[in-house]
């Protein structure tokens, strides 16, 4: 990464986010927009930055209304930054945030701008309902309509059938799947067992009260409508009620994954900045970090691999770029979308046929230590607000390397529509 001959090094700043809160709850009447104006103002009050013109600011959702076509330039505009920010909206599924951070690191690093901000919104209680297609028609006849008695015609063809609204889900359209059934499938493939994804859920939970009370998230959280804290840690939950709990995807009883071992719908919006040191320097910011790689990876999940499993592969990709080995990390942030999902990757990287046949690799990867992975609890504990998670992983880790004075973090998220999105941050 170069720009009139000279390296430039993406600094991370620091990150912040409202509190991610369980659907339904806390943020039933907020929307996208508050949400993300909500943690862009915790970015900017943290850095002194209203009225400030940045670079640019790349955020999106996963699930928006047509209303949100503009989002992040709204975003930007009530944000209290300088109007003449430029924003653009972007989406790559789960992995949203963490995509948008490379967009704006990647123009960083070719001396385009100096500095932006990278983040992420949802909110599944204000999900978009869809009516009927067939309504939809009838409606447009209404609108084209040229006589008075053309408009009557129309809208004497609805029937009550129309007013039948349609949800929003996670389903595949290609295989038909949800998220949780086809982890199910990837579970039974890794012989991942269910003792393993309860204990990978209790310790994220753990970890996350853990860091609570130790103020660890202070000053990282933004308190929003009256959220404090994410909503979902269980701090009374135990290996034995997490054991006792019924599987939800698969019911045939051969099931492993539960609501206790999965990710909650979460409502939640993240943000980081991003800068050169230059401009970091001239704004006496510290620099916390810095973003060194990413990586893009999919699968054919249709017929070859898991929907989940790319993060094995883009990981693999990118510590060759790096010519680093998943040994060389002292901290690991790796998405639970499902614990299964964690198990299965952590197990394929350990995989001599894998690593070989599919990652192109002579030997396994090798095991991770675990003590490293999710430090401050993973999304299992703290949500997973789709698009917002990456950036929520970046300000985490920038703070981690931050303390520890050195070393590395390596970020792996899991996206629908079979997709990875992994990144590496060195201390500064």
């Amino acid at each position: 990464m170069l720009h009139d001959g000279r390296s430039i090094r993406v600094a991370v700043l620091g990150g912040s986010r409202v509190p991610f809160c369980r659907s339904h709850s806390v943020y039933r009447d907020s929307t996208n927009q508050d949400l993300m104006v909500a943690a862009l103002n915790g970015v900017m009050n943290k850095f002194d930055l209203k009225g400030q013109t940045l670079g640019d600011v790349a955020l999106g959702a996963v699930i928006k209304h047509s209303s949100d076509w503009n989002l992040a330039r709204e975003c930007v505009i009530e944000s209290g930054l300088s109007l003449n920010t430029p924003a653009v909206g972007l989406q790559r599924a789960c992995g949203t945030s963490l995509e948008a951070a490379a967009m704006i690191a990647n123009k960083i690093a070719l001396g385009q701008i100096e500095a932006g901000i990278a983040g992420g919104t949802d909110t599944v209680s204000d999900a978009p309902v869809v009516y009927p297609d067939a309504y939809r028609q009838i409606l447009m006849d209404i609108h084209r309509a040229h006589s008075p008695l053309d408009r009557i015609k129309s809208i004497l063809r609805i029937r009550p059938k129309h007013f039948k609204p349609q949800f929003p889900g996670v389903t595949e359209p290609t295989t038909g799947l949800s998220m949780g059934e086809s982890t199910e499938i990837t579970a039974k493939q890794w012989d991942v067992q269910r003792e393993h994804q309860d204990q990978l859920a209790l310790s994220s939970h753990i970890k996350a009260a853990a860091a609570y009370d130790a103020g660890w998230y202070d000053d990282l959280i933004v308190p929003f409508e009256g959220a404090e804290e994410d909503n979902n840690i269980r701090r009374d939950t135990t290996f034995e009620k997490l054991s006792t709990l019924k599987p939800v995807f698969d019911k045939s009883g051969e099931g492993t994954m539960t609501a206790g071992n999965s990710t909650p719908l979460t409502d939640g919006a993240a943000a980081v900045l991003l800068a050169s040191e230059d401009w970091a320097r001239k704004k006496n910011l510290p620099v916390m970090a810095y973003l060194t790689f990413t990586k893009a990876s999919a699968v054919d999940f249709v017929s070859k691999e898991g929907l989940l499993m790319a993060p094995a592969y883009a990981v693999s990709d990118m510590l060759k770029q790096a010519n680093l080995s998943l040994q060389d990390f002292e901290f690991y942030e790796i998405h639970e979308a499902f614990a299964a999902q964690t198990v299965a990757t952590l197990k394929a990287w350990q995989s001599e046929s894998f690593c070989r046949d599919q990652l192109g690799r002579n030997e396994p990867m090798g095991p991770i230590d675990l003590a490293r992975l999710n430090t401050k609890g993973g999304s299992i504990a703290i949500g997973h607000p789709f698009a917002a998670t990456g950036a929520r992983i970046i300000g985490t880790m920038a703070k981690l390397l931050h303390e520890k004075g050195s070393g590395r973090g390596l970020i792996s998220v899991c996206t629908a529509g079979g997709m990875g999105v992994s990144a590496i941050m060195e201390a500064a």
